[in-house]
């Protein structure tokens, strides 16, 4: 906690003083200052942006893991120093939209006309209880599995993609698939326990940390503790590397081959090209356990303090509408949250070179059909850490793997104090 506020602080400092990008950028009303959250590439899409935007000038910073980038923004709109725009992950925007007056209203930009271009379920998010309008989605995680093929041939299992979704109808039948390939290889089927497991089965159902009326329920659902019992059986299956989602040694492992299988949300295609460059052609992507779900999802919000507002908005304008969206999914994976284009052969033709040409359009577009969206509520964030937190515990051998749930809950409790 104390990295994370020294680096807000020092991202504060930069907002307000003559280093920013903000009214520092020579006052164009074109250039601007954003905040983005590491391993999702922004860095490509704002140097796209600025190639087809001559003259504007984009300050870029990556401040950490997406928790870390709502931790930042948080204390930089209680201090007052703000960037002009910051993207903030789906399980973190409903607590800001409790507070509608720290953000620009993007209706008086138009966002009012152009909300029916979005998925009902997703742009709601987005929208205060008094109406305003803070935040536009960027993209949705429709859900599936990249496996490398190299791997499971040598572990004597299918590598064709059907076989392969057909080898785990059930998140069971997944964990009993790495057993196979961890006694056949002696290597670690998947990344870890708390990402690629209980966070999947979690994000599969209705219903997840609160009902739809907005009441806690994180305690007492059935789909809370069925996936979370999944996570500890699979941290305890022997089956795992041991590697946290996005951290260092994850990244390395990618590419070294250390795990088989991770769990492949759309939005994670373009981080596996870029952790694991030199293994093109080797993976392939198979259909989740249970067949749908959704993980992830960001939005583009403008502080209200920030100092090039317009600039900002021209940016989410620009890149987030149904072509621009439908655009960064050919160059990155980021599924659209358009549906327009749900039937474009851009999309549903779409095959990937670097995933075995895996119909990634029609694989993931295929995984949101049929899905029943649960409610996030303003502490879905850090109910959800608590759970990986306990599994990831378990899996390290630190925690108790009888005692996790209820260690999970006190904590859950002490965190957001219900």
């Amino acid at each position: 906690m104390k990295l994370v506020l020294a680096v807000a602080l020092a991202l504060t400092a930069t907002a307000c003083g003559g280093g920013g990008a903000s009214a520092q950028q020579a006052g164009d009303g074109k250039s601007f200052e954003f905040w983005s959250f590491t391993g999702i590439n922004q860095k490509a899409s704002v140097e796209d942006y600025q190639k087809k935007n001559p003259g504007v000038q984009i300050k870029l910073t990556e401040v950490g893991s997406s928790v870390e980038t709502a931790q930042a923004l948080t204390t930089a709109l209680a201090g007052g120093k703000v960037p002009d725009l910051v993207l903030i992950q789906g399980d973190d925007l409903p607590k800001f939209a409790q507070q509608p007056q720290n953000f620009q209203d993007l209706r008086q930009f138009g966002a009012d006309k152009i909300k029916g271009d979005y998925l009902d379920w997703v742009i709601s998010q987005s929208v205060a209880k008094s109406g305003e309008i803070i935040g536009i989605p960027t993209d949705v995680g429709g859900m599936a599995v990249a496996y490398r093929t190299d791997l499971f041939k040598q572990a004597g299992l299918p590598t064709d993609r059907e076989k392969v979704g057909q080898l785990w109808p059930t998140w069971d039948a997944f964990i009993e698939t790495g057993k196979k390939y961890t006694a056949a290889t002696g290597k670690a089927f998947v990344d870890n326990a708390a990402t690629s497991v209980f966070y999947q089965a979690v994000n599969q159902g209705p219903q997840k940390y609160y009902d739809p009326s907005g009441n806690v329920v994180y305690a007492t659902s059935p789909q809370v503790k069925t996936a979370f019992d999944l996570g500890i059986k699979a941290a305890q299956a022997g089956i795992t590397a041991k590697q946290s989602s996005f951290s260092e040694g994850w990244s390395a492992g990618m590419g070294k081959g250390q795990f088989a299988v991770i769990a492949a949300p759309s939005w994670m295609l373009g981080g596996i090209r870029d952790n694991a460059p030199d293994t093109k052609g080797k993976w392939d992507i198979a259909t989740i356990p249970g067949g749908a779900g959704n993980w992830g999802g960001s939005y583009l919000a403008i502080p209200k303090g920030a100092a090039n507002p317009k600039a900002a908005w021209d940016y989410i304008a620009k890149t987030q509408s149904p072509q621009g969206q439908l655009e960064h999914f050919t160059g990155s994976g980021a599924l659209p949250t358009t549906p327009s284009v749900y039937q474009d052969p851009k999309l549903t033709g779409l095959k990937d070179p670097f995933f075995s040409d895996a119909p990634t359009g029609k694989i993931y577009t295929d995984s949101l059909l049929g899905l029943k969206p649960f409610l996030i509520g303003q502490d879905s964030s850090a109910i959800g850490q608590e759970f990986l937190n306990a599994i990831t515990n378990v899996e390290q051998g630190k925690g108790d793997a009888a005692k996790a749930w209820d260690a999970a809950l006190a904590n859950i409790k002490t965190a957001i104090g219900k």
